[in-house]
């Protein structure tokens, strides 16, 4: 199923993502570094929810507390979660 998820102090306005089970594919964001973000999407492509999270949750941007990487975590834990309720 596809999912949006608007970011918030980041870069990036949104990131939309794909979960079947807890497997993520076809992350694409929209706005932000779009070299870096590309590659981010091409590396967690087909990882499992907790791998992504495992790597990347907690990574922050400069002065930020956050990231696009985590804002990623953020998005696919939250849809991951609506899933199996």
């Amino acid at each position: 199923m596809e999912y949006i998820y608007n970011t918030s102090m980041v870069c990036s306005k949104t990131i939309t993502f794909d979960l079947t089970g807890d497997v993520v594919t076809n992350v694409r964001f929209t706005g932000g570094c779009n070299g870096n973000l590309k590659a981010v999407a091409k590396l967690v492509d087909g990882m499992t929810v907790n791998q992504i999270v495992e790597k990347l949750e907690g990574n922050t941007c400069g002065p930020r507390p956050t990231s696009c990487a985590d804002q990623l975590c953020k998005a696919i834990k939250k849809a991951y979660a609506e899933a199996n309720e």
